[in-house]
């Protein structure tokens, strides 16, 4: 079917099972915050998830599926990989968020953390509205990202695994628009890096 795909890291077995996983922790973070704050914990206008397009498209419809909560989606399209770019070129912000954050609880949902800015920059327009919280959900981190700064709000409080720093794709993930549909995350051969 994809026959430049080199090797699996990830396969969709495990890829379901940790959603769940990311799911259930979420859920309970946010039902305790919830009741926390004297509100009912079917108060669905006080908790927003919003996914970073497109990358995050796959990951967040799962993750979303896995909340028994009553939540509003708001998405926020991000670029940072154009087109047959191997490296990040710097986050760039190609539509608004909603200004209607301030008290909710918000879960910023994004496909992979790398060079952390996505995460900072988006983090960053959330909480200039004074959220109840502010919580992001990867589905990978790079090795490489540990050592950037949270200081600067690239973190994430719940990651999905922890991969080296390769180039994947698959699941959400893309090379100049394709692979996303690939059901697993996986890196390309070398000749499909062209």
């Amino acid at each position: 079917m994809f026959p430049e795909i080199d090797r699996v890291l990830i396969g969709r077995e495990t890829i379901a099972r940790r959603v769940r996983e990311l799911g259930a922790s979420l859920a309970s973070d946010l039902r305790r915050d919830i009741e926390g704050g004297g509100a009912n914990a079917g108060d669905g206008d006080r908790v927003v998830i919003i996914p970073i397009m497109s990358g995050a498209m796959v990951f967040g419809a799962d993750l979303i599926r896995e909340l028994p909560l009553k939540l509003r989606l708001e998405l926020v399209a991000v670029s940072s990989y154009p087109g047959r770019s191997l490296e990040s070129k710097g986050a760039a912000i190609r539509s608004e968020l909603p200004r209607t954050l301030g008290g909710r609880h918000v879960v910023i949902v994004d496909d992979i953390l790398d060079s952390g800015q996505t995460i900072a920059m988006v983090r960053r327009l959330v909480e200039e509205q004074s959220p109840a919280t502010a919580r992001a959900c990867v589905l990978l981190r790079k090795d490489v990202s540990r050592a950037v700064s949270e200081a600067e709000g690239a973190r994430a409080e719940y990651v999905g695994f922890d991969i080296p720093d390769e180039f994947v794709v698959g699941y959400g993930l893309d090379y100049d628009g394709y692979y996303r549909n690939y059901p697993e995350i996986a890196t390309l051969k070398r000749e499909a890096l062209g």
